[in-house]
């Protein structure tokens, strides 16, 4: 089964960009300059972030569906990122080196199965979550921390 990895649209997270440290603050978002990679999986373009680089780190709603999966979580996003990556048939190397736990969600938002992967094994268990019956979508998560990383799709 296909499917694609995409990363989160940078439109909502523009207005962020370039404000001052307080003005962060004010509004729940913190500005961490990277010292250590990988270390920081950045979520719109899909990547761990370069030493140097500048990330938000914020609350982020990656379940925003009315059931009672609705779920918020910290992520980290690159300051500036403007394009959101998509992977078909691959998965990004950020998440290659993590272990992984995977959902399947149903139409209704709801997980019909969950499986925790080691990031190399995840096409196998992406394939095999999408083909379940009633498989709408899959969302992968950080194991280690629980941040959301991805939503995958099927093609």
């Amino acid at each position: 089964m296909s499917f694609r990895i995409t990363g989160l649209s940078p439109e909502p997270f523009l207005p962020l960009y370039g404000l001052s440290d307080a003005a962060l603050r004010d509004r729940g978002v913190v500005r961490r300059a990277v010292d250590i990679s990988p270390g920081y999986p950045e979520r719109i373009e899909l990547r761990d972030a370069a030493v140097g680089e500048n990330l938000l780190l914020l609350n982020h709603t990656y379940q925003p569906a009315d059931s009672p999966y609705h779920g918020r979580h910290a992520i980290f996003i690159r300051e500036g990122a403007r394009e959101a990556a998509s992977f078909t048939d691959d998965v990004p190397d950020v998440m290659r080196r993590r272990t992984l736990s995977i959902r399947a969600f149903n139409a209704d938002h709801f997980i019909i199965m969950a499986d925790l992967v080691a990031g190399a094994e995840a096409d196998t268990a992406i394939e095999r979550l999408l083909a379940l019956p009633g498989a709408a979508y899959l969302h992968a998560h950080y194991a280690k921390y629980g941040c959301f990383a991805a939503r995958i799709d099927p093609v």
